[in-house]
């Protein structure tokens, strides 16, 4: 199967680790993964701010990056994935466009979901002893809707323990813009989370929104805290 991948901002100039096992992880599958070199950023932390005027530009530029193949478009990031699916909404003022924004954003797919759903796959066969606690991120539990997904890749890797903790589904504090308009809340959220975490001593924190994880490991390196933090697609490319 043919996919798209949609590297993200944070991918791109942060996290280049996790978008490397992302695709490494795609191709693993028998995917032939795809790069349209002119995509950008998909416009959400202007979104998130409430200037969607000031962010169609970069919008109207995704949409079109994408819209030289049909084959579907894989994320790392719910938190992206959310806002590219937003767009129809966001340019209802102009129909054409709409469309055009409607085709892409039906394509679009977080990388969990698209692994379980579309190729039918739960053990990629990876391996990774310890503990861990799984942050389900706000965009991908409750704007898409993906819970079941990431824990059913987890529970598949070998020498992995999955453990509960208080209050999981909680938001870590992150929110995008959230944590720099209201800094003080964000950061009672994110130490709140950590210590919940720190409750059951875990090995590794992992999540499949990096953004949440830039936050929460933010957090732990100010605790000195020996946790190990990794995406979801890192996770599933160890051996």
């Amino acid at each position: 199967m043919k996919v798209n991948f949609y590297v993200t901002c944070i991918g791109d100039a942060l996290k280049a680790n996790m978008a490397r096992d992302s695709v490494l992880l795609l191709e693993q599958l028998g995917c032939e993964v795809l790069f349209p070199e002119r995509q950008g950023c998909c416009g959400q932390p202007a979104l998130n701010s409430g200037y969607v005027n000031d962010a169609k530009p970069a919008m109207k530029s995704l949409i079109t990056a994408f819209e030289d193949n049909d084959y579907p478009i894989v994320s790392p990031a719910g938190s992206c994935t959310y806002a590219i699916k937003s767009y129809p909404t966001h340019l209802a003022d102009e129909p054409e466009w709409a469309a055009r924004a409607q085709a892409v954003a039906d394509r679009m797919q977080d990388l969990t979901s698209f692994i379980v759903h579309q190729l039918g796959v739960v053990n990629v066969g990876a391996r990774l002893p310890g503990k861990a606690v799984y942050h389900p991120s706000c965009s991908l539990f409750r704007k898409l809707g993906v819970k079941d997904e990431p824990i059913a890749l987890l529970n598949n890797v070998e020498g992995l323990e999955l453990l509960p903790i208080i209050n999981q589904e909680t938001c870590c504090g992150f929110g995008g813009t959230f944590s720099v308009k209201m800094s003080e809340i964000s950061g009672e959220m994110v130490k709140e989370k950590v210590q919940h975490i720190m409750d059951v001593e875990p090995d590794y924190l992992i999540g499949a929104d990096t953004s949440c994880l830039i936050n929460i490991s933010g957090r732990l390196t100010r605790e000195k805290r020996p946790v190990k933090v990794m995406h979801i697609a890192e996770v599933l490319m160890s051996r």
